[in-house]
């Protein structure tokens, strides 16, 4: 038997357009769900960030979330965990990372209520580290999906990999990133989807596949792709010549089908990482490329936010301290998301002004909330001064360094 488990993320930063989001909930994710309501015997695995939840809840597509909360109590949709505004959780402080994934918890937990039981957990752009891992496992979760090519051992077809204890003893099911991208750039078919994966279970009585791609490559980034591809091939698959060889599952569901076995831990890297920058150590290129002066500049301004908030927190002595320190600490949050480094790839031909500079503002809250809460916390002139010089002073050089950077 093949079993064949596909994975969708569906997010949008806090910053996106609602015309945009409008657009994508109606181009793509209600048509999604009309497909997976339309194909009971169909399983789809999917993470949705906390922020997107809260988004479609404010913009008039409570439908979209009941549907998934539906199709979750019938067993068809798997939810799994994240962090609430898509940060990079290797590149944050560990602090950070659990703040972000109780934020998402609570979030999507209070949208889904009992429908919302995640086993496993999606790392925001399949960023993998130790580290990350290790964090994930310590909050109860049972496995992570990273790319492919992070895989450290042979290709795992019947078996399920443990990293070991670096990452916590996490179970690891690595996408298949070959056949993922070949949907994702629409260059298979249902037909020759199925014919892959029958070459894949050559010689080999069992087998899993593990697909994964953005929800919003069907019918948002390809027309109407939700019924050409899924539609089609969930409609094959219900036919006894396929559904005698291929079985779709969501993803936990493979725990009890496959055995574990403990593996080296996976490479640092991420869905857009090629093998080639993992050798020389560039593990998450479009976020933090150590050739990308941007990046350098938007990860300076943003340690300066972690380093003031800090301070913040250490002096909220009062009312009106506590009220801008929390303002601070909620645009810390949001202020974390990957979107503004990602769009800050120009020669990769990745480049949004906009999307840079609605992080930075962001980033611009927490420093201006955050020197605010000190300042009317009762600190003494001479440690506000210090503070302003040390962090504020810094933090508004380097930000016009980045408005420079995208504006000349």
């Amino acid at each position: 038997m093949i079993y064949w488990a596909p994975f969708l993320h569906f997010y949008q930063p806090p910053t996106q357009y609602k015309p945009v989001l409008d657009r994508i909930a109606k181009e793509s994710y209600a048509p999604l769900l009309k497909v997976f309501k339309a194909h009971p015997e169909s399983r789809i695995t999917i993470n949705i960030s906390g922020v997107l939840t809260e988004m479609l809840s404010d913009y008039g597509y409570k439908s979209i979330l009941s549907n998934m909360g539906e199709l979750a109590e019938k067993g068809q949709l798997e939810f799994v965990e994240s962090a609430k505004y898509h940060a990079i959780l290797p590149l944050i402080p560990p602090k950070e990372a659990i703040r972000q994934i109780e934020l998402n918890n609570k979030t999507n937990s209070y949208y889904f209520k009992s429908s919302y039981k995640p086993r496993g957990f999606f790392l925001p752009e399949m960023c993998y580290s130790d580290a990350a891992a290790s964090i994930v496992s310590k909050k109860g979760y049972e496995w992570v999906i990273v790319s492919g090519v992070s895989c450290p051992d042979g290709w795992p077809l019947d078996v399920i990999y443990n990293a070991g204890p670096k990452a916590g003893g996490i179970k690891v099911f690595f996408r298949d990133d070959i056949i993922s991208n070949r949907i994702s750039f629409r260059s298979v078919d249902p037909k020759g989807f199925v014919h892959a994966l029958k070459d894949l279970a050559k010689d080999r009585e069992d087998i899993y596949v593990v697909t994964a791609m953005d929800g919003e490559t069907f019918g948002h980034h390809i027309r109407d792709w939700e019924n050409l591809f899924l539609g089609e091939l969930y409609e094959m698959l219900e036919k006894p010549e396929y559904a005698d060889d291929i079985k779709v599952v969501n993803v936990s569901a493979l725990l009890k089908e496959f055995p574990v076995k403990r593996s080296k831990p996976p490479e640092p890297s991420s869905w857009s990482t090629t093998k080639e920058e993992i050798a020389k150590g560039n593990y998450y290129p479009l976020w933090q490329d150590p050739a990308n002066k941007i990046h350098a500049l938007q990860w300076d301004h943003l340690e300066i936010c972690f380093e003031i908030l800090r301070e913040a927190a250490r002096k909220r002595h009062n009312d009106k301290s506590k009220k801008f320190f929390i303002l601070a600490r909620e645009a810390l949050d949001k202020a974390l998301h990957s979107c503004q480094f990602w769009w800050a790839n120009k020669p990769r031909k990745l480049w949004n002004e906009n999307m840079i500079n609605k992080g930075l503002v962001l980033q611009e809250e927490v420093i201006f909330n955050a020197y605010k809460a000190i300042e009317l916390s009762g600190a003494r002139e001479s440690e506000r001064k210090s503070i302003y010089y040390s962090y504020v002073a810094p933090a508004r050089y380097i930000a016009g360094k980045i408005l420079d950077a995208i504006l000349i």
